[in-house]
């Protein structure tokens, strides 16, 4: 069998004793800990999920308020219906409407009550998928509208309506002191 040069070489410094003992677990000869020392979260809605993340409160005389991780928000066109998620930095994260060839497919009409239905279960879907377990909603929907099929679906696929609010830690002198969000028991 032939091995090249920098083969055996590879082989040679694989086998040699220090090599070994420098990638054992049990050897610690080294200064520094075998843990990381700094953990990097590279989760963005890893503070909005524990409850501690910063909610802009926005101006006193805005009518819908912009106290919200994440809203609601549901357009009506001439030909489609479109059922969206917005952020509180203006980015859509999900969106979910009738215009989509998968759905279009699937629907009589894009406007009639189906549609809101089925874009309610969509919308819920991709929440649930991407994360998104809460969401405020602005809308004041009638009984037996259309809105009203599409909040209903939302809310029966398992995405609430309203947002928790923000975990502010208590001062010592506080009465009541709030259960923290990630220590559930």
């Amino acid at each position: 069998m032939y091995v090249c040069g920098t083969s055996k070489n590879l082989i040679r410094n694989a086998i040699n004793i220090s090599n070994i003992t420098r990638y054992s677990s049990s050897a610690s000869t080294e200064d520094s800990p075998s843990y990381a020392q700094f953990v990097y979260n590279r989760n963005p809605r890893n503070l909005e999920k524990l409850r501690i993340a910063y909610k802009p409160a926005g101006y006193h005389l805005d009518k819908p308020g912009r106290e919200f991780w994440h809203k609601l928000q549901v357009t009506t066109s001439k030909r489609h219906v479109t059922a969206s998620v917005l952020h509180h930095t203006g980015m859509v994260p999900i969106l979910a409407t009738t215009a989509e060839w998968a759905i279009r497919k699937q629907l009589f009409s894009t406007l009639d009550k189906m549609a809101y239905i089925t874009i309610g279960k969509v919308l819920a879907q991709r929440c649930l998928e991407s994360g998104i377990f809460d969401m405020i909603n602005t809308y004041e929907a009638l009984p037996g509208s259309k809105l009203e099929a599409l909040l209903q679906n939302l809310i029966k696929s398992g995405v609430r309506l309203e947002e928790y609010p923000r975990y502010k830690s208590p001062h010592p002198w506080d009465r009541e002191r709030p259960e923290k969000p990630w220590e559930h028991y």
